[in-house]
């Protein structure tokens, strides 16, 4: 009988989801989709001096604002409750002992001053990674070293102590990586990790392998941080007797600096002014703030499309993908093994696309969420028609604001640079001349304007290109944007003079000889 696909989302609760956590959870839930199994998550709460009031909660939001819905969490419940470890708490024990019986790891009864002189003699003998392994163990205070009665007192008495695993000195640990193919390394470069801390709280080593196993999990797909990890966990699957139902494992590659050089890192957003995080987030204990996608101006749809290409491809030259097709085109064999660089360009991008491609009707929130914030009325003007206008110009949402709201307000200042330059005698002639034409309409086409425009230069023999801008100036305040006749049909032939008139007013002392 084939095996259930079972995926989990592991996060930590200790801040901010980094977007590579968003990515690793979209891997895990295309892969699920597709396979037609089920997403878990789990929250791995296990280092209590670690957790993060609120992080549990940015999880949960930022996992539902890209559109990924589990099948069984801490929320929404599940076959295997608890979901999150430190309610899982009295499972852990029961395996650790399992191991210490079987011979597979020991107890630990080493003081932290201890472990800080065995690395310093490690140090000074040159050793490279000073570690706790099959060689030094020898040297330290455990049950490996210990006489078994002097161990046990110890254990009677309350002594503190961890649980180690046990790491053999000359074994080839191997396993078959579905992006990396097979993975071999030598159980000398391993050290014996702690299991069980002397809190009682498991490790993540120990965790996640017991969670997994009880949880079903088929597939582990996760960040390549943890491939060094990888042949620890394999020697757990082996000495827990679960070799035989151990997840086949995919390390996903990281994400790298727009310049590839590196790891992505938060300062390395802070310095160009982008967000790595699906939110905004500030730290309740440091006050120390992250800028999000969703408050940038990011569409969730735009965000997932991004991320889905930072490491795979569908090797197609389709770029824009709907959910529903990501799931129908995803393939780990697609997931490439090398890093990817963070082009934040490319979510630009990808943001302008989704913008474009929503109808202008669907558009006006944006515009009626501005208007709203900055009490402006909408004076009647067409707002789809208007959105329609600017749609080729915006990346985000606020944009629509910044590109068009002198169609709600006058202009009250005017872009010096142009007057210095374009506000000539020439083109306040064509303006007075315009301005006259307009003021005896009502309301006008564009095609209407631009015939009334283009009879007024043949007339006085002058050329659009010489007035264009200082007309586009005296409507709008400014000296680019779309289409000006378009612009004057929105806003009607009386408004368009009436502004005219103003400027011509105002600007009458500016005008080049």
């Amino acid at each position: 009988m084939e095996r259930e696909v079972r995926v989990r989302f592991a996060p930590s609760p200790t801040g901010a989801l980094h977007i590579g956590g968003v990515r690793t959870a979209l891997y895990n839930y295309l892969f699920a989709r597709k396979m037609g199994g089920k997403m878990l998550l789990r929250i791995e709460d296990t280092d209590q001096t670690r957790f993060v009031p609120g992080a549990e909660e940015y999880i949960q939001e930022a996992l539902r604002w890209i559109g990924i819905e589990l099948d069984e969490s801490p929320w929404v419940g599940g076959p295997h409750t608890p979901y999150r470890q430190s309610e899982r708490k009295p499972l852990y024990m029961q395996y650790a002992l399992q191991l210490v019986e079987s011979g597979h790891a020991y107890y630990a009864f080493d003081t932290p001053e201890e472990l800080d002189a065995m690395r310093e003699r490690l140090k000074a003998a040159k050793v490279a990674s000073p570690q706790y392994n099959a060689i030094t163990r020898a040297t330290m205070k455990n049950s490996t070293t210990l006489p078994e009665d002097e161990v046990k007192a110890r254990l009677a008495s309350g002594d503190p102590y961890v649980i180690r695993l046990k790491v053999p000195r000359k074994e080839e640990v191997r396993l078959n990586d579905m992006i990396r193919g097979w993975v071999m390394v030598h159980s000398a470069t391993l050290d014996d990790k702690v299991l069980m801390k002397s809190d009682g709280m498991p490790t993540y080593h120990l965790a996640n392998i017991v969670d997994d196993h009880l949880m079903g999990i088929s597939h582990v797909i996760r960040g390549e941080e943890w491939l060094p990890s990888a042949p620890i966990h394999v020697l757990l699957y082996k000495y827990l007797g679960w070799e035989d139902t151990m997840p086949q494992f995919a390390h996903l590659p990281l994400l790298l600096k727009p310049d590839g050089n590196g790891k992505l890192s938060k300062r390395d957003a802070d310095q160009h002014g982008f967000p790595i995080f699906p939110m905004d987030w500030t730290d309740p204990n440091t006050g120390e703030k992250a800028m999000g996608f969703r408050e940038s101006g990011y569409l969730p749809e735009a965000v997932t499309n991004f991320l889905a290409f930072l490491g795979w491809n569908p090797g197609t030259q389709q770029e824009m993908f709907t959910m529903a097709e990501l799931i129908e085109a995803f393939s780990i064999e697609r997931i490439g093994k090398s890093g990817t660089k963070f082009d934040i360009n490319k979510a630009k991008w990808y943001n302008q696309q989704y913008l474009k491609a929503k109808t202008d009707e669907e558009l006006t929130a944006y515009m009626k969420e501005a208007l709203n914030a900055h009490s402006v009325s909408d004076n009647g003007l067409d707002l789809a028609k208007i959105c329609g206008l600017l749609k080729e110009r915006v990346t985000f949402p606020a944009d629509f604001w910044q590109e068009g709201k002198y169609f709600f307000t006058e202009p009250e200042q005017y872009d010096e640079e142009i007057v210095s330059k374009k506000w000539t005698a020439e083109a306040v002639s064509v303006i007075e001349s315009f301005q006259s034409a307009l003021a005896a309409k009502g309301s006008i086409q564009a095609d209407e304007a631009k015939a009334l425009l283009e009879g007024i230069l043949t007339d006085k023999g002058i050329k659009i290109g010489k007035v264009m801008q200082a007309i586009r100036l005296a409507i709008t305040g400014v000296g680019a944007g779309p289409d000006l006749m378009v612009i004057i049909e929105i806003l009607g032939a009386a408004k368009t003079a009436e502004r005219m008139a103003k400027a011509l007013q105002t600007l009458s002392s500016k005008v080049i000889a």
